[in-house]
């Protein structure tokens, strides 16, 4: 840690070190050694924002602890709540207050409660902060204390070579104690860059980040991270002491909560996001699968598992620490940055015209060279899958191969709450907020869905075979997230993966009618979806899963 600190802080170093040591042993008692954090088959994560489901005349976060428990059980073992901070835009990653809960949610009893039958996954959104903080508004101020907590910069430098999330400007000016000062804002003019070069930021997010742990998370999911360092005349994107201040978190909240589980969420070029691993012992637990959702989503609409198939090939077991964090569906969109080199670009045009012609919309990114380029799919996902061809049943089998796809690969699945219950595109929402986002961010009425669950075929079969999946899964040893697959290259309408425990004495085939035909595969051993043994041939019908398990002799 001191020499991390010392790459970081120069001769600051061993008072930044001194204070760390303070904060673990104010919040603990004591130093203590960090064990490793263990994950299993029986782990699963549910995205939802804490009132993605709403009832009347009660606090949000209640609403969604009834619906977990009375639907949900215990089918899935951890609920990501999304930013559940005070805020003042995007939906929650404009944090105003950092240590509250927003009112209208409910407070840190809720958390509390909802902490005692689910693991809790918190976000750090640390790259910024919104301009409504205390820290920003003291900064305006010209108090001495937070004079350089964010990132004055000249409007005249040369910033072609930085990586931009967005087509907005990159600084913003504010009147800063009657001065004119230009500010770095990657993401928008209300979401205020952090300035890590400054000890103290460093400092602060820690102990925000070590009451997070004592709070209840079990997992931090580090929002934007890899913009956390920045170096004018440097892409300002993965520099080499942004994964410094990672490997630090790690250490420091390791030292708090000996399985905490660090996730970082970085929206680019598979490549560069498998970086955070490290060196599979010292950065992220887990990373987002970023390439996965287009990836997913090419292969069903093409009915060609070509891509997929190599992509996954390429896969390989990091440690016996680290694993992915799978997903199809989040808050955002589906990103494009992931496939840059994977598919090519009339394949993701393709992709792009069926968002389109499906009432998606595209977001775009400044490339720096004046041009922009399709960023972000912002549609629900399993309307990302449907065609005037195809009827409501074909396309919930459609959208459960996409699942089962999820399910089945390396690492941990995570599921998004309007994937899990069927949703459909939030036009109107997204419309009327002129947010593309929130097309897949409806909130939803807690009596309505019950009894959508119950009558609605396409709730109910959604939601249905979803927690059937989940709860086979989690009783299977072959699907360890620190476990190995192998990926089958047979036929391009089918994608197929072969599963093993830790200790290799249990193997499960996945198999996934990509297609829309029936297609005929050979196999032995129960498939675990419907119970039913197979010897030899057998016919998979258009879009199913099949998970087959052979029978140790």
């Amino acid at each position: 840690m001191k020499e991390k600190l010392e790459m970081l802080y120069g001769s600051e170093a061993k008072s930044v070190y001194e204070k760390i040591q303070m904060l673990i042993t104010k919040y603990t008692g004591k130093v203590i050694d960090g064990e490793k954090a263990r994950l299993s088959e029986t782990d699963s994560i549910l995205i939802t924002y804490g009132d993605s489901i709403i009832k009347l005349h009660e606090k949000p976060l209640i609403t969604l602890e009834k619906f977990m428990n009375d639907k949900v059980k215990d089918a899935v073992k951890t609920i990501h709540i999304l930013p559940f901070f005070p805020y003042s835009s995007d939906d929650g990653f404009s944090v105003i207050d950092y240590e509250k809960v927003d009112q209208s949610l409910g407070g840190w009893d809720d958390i509390k409660t909802l902490s005692k039958n689910y693991d809790l996954m918190f976000d750090g959104v640390i790259n910024h902060i919104s301009k409504e903080s205390k820290w920003f508004e003291c900064y305006l101020s010209g108090n001495e204390n937070y004079k350089n907590y964010f990132i004055e910069s000249d409007p005249n430098a040369d910033y072609s070579k930085v990586v931009r999330p967005r087509t907005l400007p990159l600084l913003t000016a504010f009147e800063v104690a009657g001065e004119i000062k230009h500010v770095w804002t990657t993401f928008s003019e209300d979401q205020i860059d952090l300035n890590y070069k400054e000890p103290k930021v460093f400092l602060d997010i820690a102990e925000i980040l070590i009451k997070y742990v004592k709070r209840g998370a079990k997992f931090i999911r580090l929002d934007a991270i890899g913009f956390a360092w920045k170096e004018v005349g440097t892409s300002c994107l993965h520099l080499e002491k942004t994964h410094i201040i990672i490997q630090l978190i790690r250490e420091i909240l390791t030292q708090v909560k000996q399985d905490v589980v660090i996730v970082t969420e970085t929206n680019v070029p598979h490549d560069e996001n498998i970086s955070y691993f490290g060196n599979g012992y010292n950065e992220a637990h887990m990373v987002y699968q970023f390439a996965l959702p287009p990836l997913t989503l090419h292969t069903l609409i093409s009915g060609n598992s070509e891509k997929l198939t190599k992509w996954a090939q390429s896969l390989e077991r990091v440690s016996d620490e680290t694993t992915y964090f799978n997903f199809l569906a989040s808050h955002d969109g589906i990103g494009l940055r992931p496939v840059e080199k994977i598919l090519t670009a009339q394949e993701k045009e393709n992709i792009v015209n069926a968002v389109i012609e499906n009432g998606g919309f595209v977001s775009y990114k400044d490339n720096g060279d004046g041009t922009q380029s399709p960023y972000e799919l912002n549609i629900n996902y399993m309307e990302a899958l449907n065609n005037e061809q195809i009827n409501e049943n074909i396309l919930i089998d459609k959208f459960i191969a996409a699942t089962g796809i999820l399910y089945s690969m390396i690492g941990v699945p995570g599921v998004y709450i309007h994937s899990l219950l069927g949703s459909w595109n939030d036009i109107e929402g997204a419309k009327k907020t002129k947010i593309n986002r929130r097309i897949n961010r409806e909130k939803l009425d807690y009596d309505r869905l019950i009894l959508e669950l119950e009558q609605n075929d396409r709730r109910k079969e959604v939601f249905g075979r979803s927690l059937h999946l989940l709860s086979i899964r989690k009783r299977e040893k072959a699907f360890h997230p620190y476990g190995n697959q192998e990926i089958i290259a047979d036929d391009q309408r089918l994608f197929i993966i072969k599963r093993y425990s830790l200790d290799r004495s249990e193997t499960i085939i996945a198999v996934i009618n990509i297609s829309d035909q029936k297609v005929m595969y050979q196999g032995k051993g129960v498939n675990l979806i419907t119970g039913k043994k197979v010897c030899g041939a057998f016919t998979l019908s258009s879009y199913e899963v099949v998970w087959l398990k052979e029978e140790v002799v």
